[in-house]
């Protein structure tokens, strides 16, 4: 079986620039193949989302009633006017839930990054600084009775 042989370009700086561009452009190929890949991923996403929506379109009865046209509440026929009055506490704890939650994201790298050496005293004493940052906020909450149900 033969061996295979090598082709080198000498004496000219032609071949050489000819060599670099031919390199070059395989290197432009492969990087916008993997993008390729990407972009038809979208089209393809795109295509699905747009043929259900239209085939649900197609399918659907359409059958118009004042009945169905109605504004409701949770199946509940609307009476009076469509202004009412929300419990602001409703919203404290949604915020105090996206405290913690946030506390809670914040947790997971803190404990990677203690684990790793030479971060450890000082991971530690900015994290109970954060926790206590948390946890004067909590001591608020409870002090102001946001955190007792009515």
């Amino acid at each position: 079986m033969p061996e295979p042989t090598m082709v080198v370009a000498t004496g000219t700086a032609g071949a050489a620039e000819t060599a670099g561009t031919v390199l070059a452009a395989d290197y432009a190929a492969d990087y916008f193949e993997s993008y390729s890949v990407v972009g038809l991923l979208a089209v393809v996403g795109v295509l699905f989302v747009a043929v259900a929506f239209g085939a649900g379109r197609l399918l659907r009865p359409v059958v118009p009633t004042p009945e169905k046209l109605m504004t409701y509440e949770c199946g509940v026929d609307p009476v009076g006017e469509g202004w009412a009055h929300t419990q602001v506490r409703y919203y404290v704890y949604a915020f105090l839930y996206v405290i913690f939650a946030v506390d809670s994201i914040f947790l997971f790298p803190w404990a990677t990054v203690f684990a790793a050496p030479g971060y450890g005293a000082a991971t530690l004493v900015e994290m109970f600084i954060f926790l206590g940052f948390l946890a004067v906020g909590l001591l608020y909450a409870y002090k102001k009775g946001v955190l007792t149900w009515t």
